[in-house]
């Protein structure tokens, strides 16, 4: 047998419930009513922004009582500056006259405060900071600030950039120095905006107030330029010459490396060139004295001419630079502008050359150490200052009917091989005599007159660079 449900009771307990409800809400929001009249009335004396004047939060405090204590924070004042090596100072409020000056610019702002509009604060945290609640003498405030010991020309160290240091086993870095120079004018700036809100410490550390080193020993770029300059003292350069050899290595070319403050390497181009002129005792031998044994079987002194080895130093330093930048290991000879016949140091003529005797008036010409040919010639008249020059100097070029021309002269030759600049040897088919005194009086404007068969005999086996070697006896 079922039962029906009751209608009635169903309606009496959803009546029941929905007026609960209503008198809950009613309850609730009459206490929320009286809650924010309640905060309304308070913050009609206190404020309820979050405005900070001179760093003091206004939120929750009278006028009276922000003046009160914004007035007591600027007697009292003290901003004090933490430094490295935990060196503290100070600059108080007397030392620069800071004074209360709200003009009662706290009222103003409180009046504009509408107090039943408090609620907003709490969706709104943003805090408004006030300034000019406060002055100072800014001439008294450089003048403390200049005298801060931080400023001390005898405390101040320069910071250093990570360095390099040569050894036996390679480049070891040197660590930074940092240093306890400030960069003054954004210390001075953050000085001033301190005192201006309030704040009471500046930590010159923290805030990066110090000029430090750009490079440390941490830095990639340092431990890169290590590896590059490590390469660099690795290379090793042989230089060999006749009787020895001489070894440059990272002992001797640490001493060209240069770093700049960017880290840019550089070498040292005046000490490389002053290195090769000392190593050019055993190469060059351009302008030289040479103890010239004749084929009169006497020794004579050879001195001037433009024959020998020369080492082109410009063109070396570019050499030696590349080879070190390459770190190689290498045996080489320097570059040469000119060379020679023989790397003898005491005889680079070698066994192949043309042997002039001015005193005599006599030409012999060698090749491979036999003689191929020699004869009397006649050379420059000494008397007109027209001698042909002693000295060493070597064939330039060979030319078939060649004109020589001069002042006041024109004459055609067979054959021509020039050694100092226009002098020369060829043939002289128009002289009847060779040899003893003619050049004294008749002889020619510098160069080598030689019979027309002797010449050709030294043109037909002679080639360019032979060393010509004239002098007086």
């Amino acid at each position: 047998m079922q039962t029906e449900p009751i209608k009635g009771k169903k309606m009496k307990v959803k009546t029941i419930t929905h007026n609960k409800i209503i008198k809950v809400s009613i309850i609730s929001f009459s206490v929320l009513l009286i809650l924010y009249l309640g905060m309304s009335i308070y913050f009609s004396t206190h404020f309820y922004s979050n405005y900070v004047f001179n760093g003091i939060n206004a939120f929750g405090k009278t006028v009276e009582q922000l003046d009160k204590e914004i007035l007591s924070k600027s007697e009292t004042y003290t901003l004090e500056l933490t430094e490295r090596n935990g060196i503290k100072e100070q600059i108080k409020a007397a030392d620069i006259v800071l004074k209360y000056n709200a003009k009662d610019k706290i009222q103003v702002l409180k009046d504009r405060q509408n107090s039943f509009a408090w609620i907003h604060v709490f969706f709104n945290h943003k805090q408004s900071e006030i300034y000019g609640m406060v002055t100072y003498d800014e001439k008294l405030l450089k003048e403390h600030f200049n005298e801060l010991s931080c400023f001390d020309s005898k405390k101040v160290i320069e910071p250093e950039n990570a360095k390099f240091k040569y050894s036996d086993t390679g480049y070891v870095i040197v660590k930074e120095v940092m240093g306890n120079k400030v960069n003054t004018a954004s210390l001075y700036a953050n000085i001033v905006s301190a005192i201006l809100k309030g704040e009471t410490t500046v930590n010159l550390e923290a805030e990066n107030y110090y000029i430090n080193s750009k490079y440390t020993s941490s830095s990639k770029e340092v431990i890169n330029t290590k590896i590059l300059l490590d390469k660099y003292i690795a290379s090793k350069i042989t230089y060999t010459f006749t009787g020895g050899t001489e070894v440059l290595d990272g002992k001797l070319i640490n001493n060209w490396i240069r770093i700049n403050k960017n880290l840019e390497i550089s070498f040292d181009e005046i000490k490389i060139k002053n290195y090769l002129a000392k190593t050019d005792d055993n190469y060059d031998t351009y302008g030289r004295d040479r103890d010239f044994l004749t084929s009169l079987g006497t020794r004579v002194k050879v001195s001037g001419g433009t024959y020998g080895w020369l080492v082109d130093r410009r063109g070396e330093v570019t050499d030696l630079i590349a080879t070190i930048k390459k770190g190689q290991t290498i045996k080489k000879e320097p570059r040469y502008i000119q060379t020679a016949a023989s790397h003898n140091i005491n005889n680079d003529i070698g066994k192949t050359y043309v042997e002039i005797n001015i005193t005599e008036q006599h030409l012999w010409f060698y090749k491979n150490g036999k003689l191929i040919v020699q004869g009397d010639v006649v050379t420059g008249n000494p008397n007109r200052n027209l001698a042909t020059p002693a000295g060493v100097y070597s064939i330039q070029y060979k030319q078939r009917n060649a004109t020589l021309k001069g002042e006041g002269y024109s004459t055609p030759v067979n054959v021509f091989m020039p050694f100092n600049g226009n002098i020369g040897i060829h043939d002289a088919g128009w002289k009847e005599e060779f040899g003893g005194s003619i050049y004294l009086t008749n002889g020619s404007h510098g160069c080598v007159n030689s019979p027309p068969s002797l010449a050709q005999t030294i043109f037909d086996n002679i080639d360019d660079s032979t060393p010509v070697v004239c002098y007086l006896q």
